[in-house]
């Protein structure tokens, strides 16, 4: 496949055209004109380039790549060495932020969802439709105590999760963000939600939490996010006849 065929697939798959993002989404550096092996991950950093490098990559795609609002522009130390390897090496780098986060089935938001068993989606933002929401709400099949939330949850993850309990109650309406979303924490609430999940916390977050009276997750930014890249590889794979892998580069964040 042609990388810029590569780049319009992704594009319509990932409906990046509908998002105001802070880094653009799409091809980010360009590299070899055929791709064929396909590295995805989290993020962009050094050891995801050398086991792309290792793979004989073509492609790496990733959540998130390069060129954010606000930061430094030149091409020195840590971010010369991260281009100097893709270019060397010929291989394009795509980036999509928000359009990973909210695809309905191959998003990370969705992703996490499914592992946790949500049903009855709908979209965290009130009348934002739950294909272009930043965000899902939806309800367990039977309700849960606290303390077994925290369980399921750690275990959709893969490994220990920040739980601040608010109460004994057991919960079953679900509200979840990825990655560093815990200023919706208060949406949350307004949907309804018995629980909110993200990847992150602040420390008011903790106190929002208490005194708004719903159970708080940080379950992990890195770890919160992984869905969208595996999901994205097993696509390529499955419907596209590419050779394409997700490296899990571990992060504590």
């Amino acid at each position: 496949m042609l990388n810029n065929e590569f780049e319009l697939l992704l594009n319509n798959t990932l409906s990046s055209n509908r998002f105001k993002d802070y880094a653009p989404n799409g091809l980010q550096v360009e590299g070899k004109k055929d791709i064929k092996r396909v590295v995805t991950g989290v993020t962009a950093c050094q050891a995801l380039i050398d086991e792309a490098i290792a793979f004989q990559a073509d492609a790496i795609v990733v959540h998130h790549g390069y060129f954010w609002k606000n930061e430094d522009p030149r091409v020195v130390g840590m971010k010369y060495r991260r281009l100097s390897a893709l270019i060397k090496h010929d291989i394009n780098l795509y980036g999509y932020h928000l359009p990973l986060d909210a695809h309905p089935t191959m998003g990370n938001n969705a992703g996490l969802a499914d592992a946790i068993g949500l049903t009855q989606r709908e979209g965290l933002q009130a009348g934002v439709a739950l294909e272009d929401a930043i965000g899902i709400v939806g309800v367990l099949d039977a309700p849960m105590t606290p303390e077994d939330f925290k369980i399921l949850v750690a275990q959709a993850v893969g490994r220990d999760v920040l739980f601040e309990q608010v109460g004994d109650d057991k919960v079953q309406r679900i509200a979840l963000c990825t990655g560093g979303a815990q200023g919706y924490i208060e949406q949350a609430v307004a949907a309804g939600a018995d629980v909110f999940i993200t990847g992150e916390v602040s420390e008011q977050t903790v106190h929002i939490a208490r005194e708004m009276g719903i159970h708080f997750v940080a379950a992990g930014h890195h770890a919160t996010e992984r869905f969208g890249a595996q999901s994205i590889a097993e696509f390529l794979s499955v419907e596209c006849g590419l050779e394409a892998v997700f490296a899990d580069i571990d992060s504590p964040a």
